[in-house]
């Protein structure tokens, strides 16, 4: 079953984000990811708003842990730490 990989972001260093985002874009196309959602409008009901809010679809659960894993993604993620404040999370979705 497909998957969904959703990321709520505070970045707190643009440019150091910035190099993430320029990374992880590729990493997530590598393992069959497209995003679906990026920095769109929303609107927060319920927790911690984070201004940045990211969803991408994977094929299923396996291939978007695999992504985040891979040594690609973990480049990327190099930059995001410490430039960003991040809760992200892989769900399966019925369709």
């Amino acid at each position: 079953m497909p998957a969904l990989w959703i990321a709520h972001v505070t970045v707190t260093d643009e440019e150091a984000y910035g190099k993430y985002a320029a990374l992880a874009g590729p990493a997530i196309a590598k393992h069959g990811g497209h995003f679906i959602a990026r920095a769109a409008r929303f609107v927060q009901l319920e927790g911690k708003e984070r201004p940045r809010n990211v969803v991408a679809k994977f094929p299923d659960v396996e291939t978007a842990v695999a992504c985040y894993n891979s040594p690609e993604y973990q480049e990327a993620l190099s930059h995001a730490r410490g430039a960003s404040e991040r809760e992200l999370l892989v769900v399966e979705t019925s369709e």
